[in-house]
């Protein structure tokens, strides 16, 4: 197993969110999809940040990076994702950071951005299982950890 793509500091004891699924791929096609997901973006409902009580439309817009070294992530996308695959075992563990940006509409249409969030991701494949490991690690939470995991489990079904 590569530990590079292994980032330290995930939290080992206090995994925020949890999911098991069977997995019929291995961890190079995951790799393609995260990279696939990276400039996507939906439109969810928010409270707003300026009126309490009061919901808003807004963007979210994602942006996916991978472990590089156990220290730091790199940017993932579609331009590096073919460097990136040729470091990547078939089983294992890898570790992403997933950055999501918001932002709204104000009563002019301009785009006003909202503070974002911050994930560590950690896929884990043993024999046809895929467990995904969610922590928010920075920002409002304005997305769940599940709402994250749900995402990612989407594009590899659309991806298949």
């Amino acid at each position: 197993m590569m530990r590079k793509r292994v980032y330290h500091r995930f939290p080992h004891r206090e995994v925020q969110f949890e999911q098991k699924h069977r997995y019929y791929s291995d961890l190079i096609f995951f790799v393609k999809v995260m990279a696939g997901m990276d400039g996507k973006f939906g439109m969810f409902v928010t409270e707003s940040t300026t009126k309490k009580g009061h919901r808003i439309q807004a963007k979210r817009g994602i942006h996916v990076e991978i472990a590089m070294n156990g220290m730091e992530f790199t940017s993932l996308n579609y331009d590096n994702v073919d460097s990136v695959l040729e470091t990547i075992e078939p089983e294992g563990i890898i570790d992403f950071r997933v950055n999501l940006s918001y932002s709204y509409l104000d009563g002019k249409y301009n785009r006003v951005p909202i503070r974002g969030d911050a994930y560590l991701v950690r896929a884990i494949l043993e024999s046809e299982v895929l467990t995904l490991r969610i922590n928010h690690i920075d920002g409002p939470e304005r997305t769940e950890c599940g709402r994250v995991a749900d995402t990612i489990i989407d594009e590899l079904r659309r991806g298949a």
